[in-house]
C-alpha cells in the first residue's frame, strides 16, 4: 500500500457536513476532544482522535440531511469525565453515560449540526455468546 500523508487515519472515516465549517470543527475539537490535522480551503477540515479521524464538510442541502439514522461511535478512555466535558460545553445530551450488558459504558450526543454520536469505554471483556452474540471469524 501507498502511505499518503494527505489521507487522514483510519480505514473508517466519516464524513459529516455542516452549515459552518470553522465552527463546527472547533466545537468537535473543544466539546469532543478532536484536533484538527488538516484544513482544505473553507470546505473541508480533518480531525483526529486517538489515532481515528473524521472529515467536516461543508453542508450542500442537495446532498446531505442531518438525521438520528445515523451515529458516529467514539471509543475514549473515560466516559463520564467525557461527558462532563460534552456537558459544561452546552451539549445536547441524547442519552445519558450509561453501563451495557456487552461490556460498554457509553452515552449519546447530538452536535451542532444534528449529527448523533456515542462515546463508549470499555468496562469488561465479555464473551458474545452471554448477551446473545455471535462473534464470526475475520480474515
Amino acid at each position: 500500500m501507498i502511505r499518503n500523508r494527505s489521507k487522514p487515519p483510519g480505514v473508517f472515516v466519516p464524513e459529516l457536513a455542516y452549515d459552518d465549517i470553522a465552527e463546527a470543527a472547533q466545537w468537535l475539537c473543544r466539546t469532543f476532544g478532536f484536533q484538527e490535522r488538516l484544513r482544505i480551503g473553507d470546505h473541508r477540515v480533518q480531525l483526529v482522535y486517538a489515532g481515528a479521524s473524521m472529515v467536516v464538510t461543508e453542508r450542500d442541502e442537495a446532498l446531505h440531511t442531518a438525521d438520528m439514522a445515523h451515529a458516529v461511535m467514539v471509543q475514549v478512555p473515560d466516559v463520564d469525565r467525557h461527558h462532563a466535558q460534552a456537558l459544561a460545553c452546552g451539549a445536547k445530551i441524547v442519552r445519558p453515560p450509561t453501563d451495557y450488558p456487552y461490556g460498554e459504558r457509553q452515552y449519546a450526543v447530538e452536535d451542532i449540526g444534528g449529527h448523533r454520536w456515542v462515546f463508549s469505554q470499555s468496562i469488561a471483556d465479555v464473551d458474545p455468546s452471554d448477551w446473545g452474540g455471535t462473534l464470526l471469524p475475520v480474515s
